[in-house]
């Protein structure tokens, strides 16, 4: 079964370029992981710093595998989270 992630990120607003380019720079390379269906990346409208991710895999052995992959620390636990003042996430099985 698909296991979908999604995610909503708050950054201050000097800060939402380097955000902005570091999760373009991760939806790059998580789209070529084998088991990634999709990954979305969303500015939140009328929300400076607010952002969206919706990611799809073919199930939790492929999300893990995506939280394992050296672009996801470069990317996202070094560059992105560090940048943060609010994050949630929410993980769903797809019907």
């Amino acid at each position: 079964m698909a296991y979908a992630v999604v995610a909503h990120y708050r950054c201050a607003p000097a800060d939402e370029a380097a955000v902005r380019a570091a999760l373009l720079k991760a939806r790059e390379a998580t789209r070529a992981e084998p088991a990634n269906q999709l990954y979305e990346v969303h500015a939140v409208a009328e929300q400076p710093g607010g952002f969206l991710l919706y990611e799809r895999y073919d199930d939790v052995a492929g999300f893990d595998a995506h939280k394992a992959a050296p672009h996801f620390k470069e990317q996202i636990i070094e560059t992105v989270w560090p940048l943060l003042t609010d994050r949630s996430v929410t993980f769903a099985e797809v019907l």
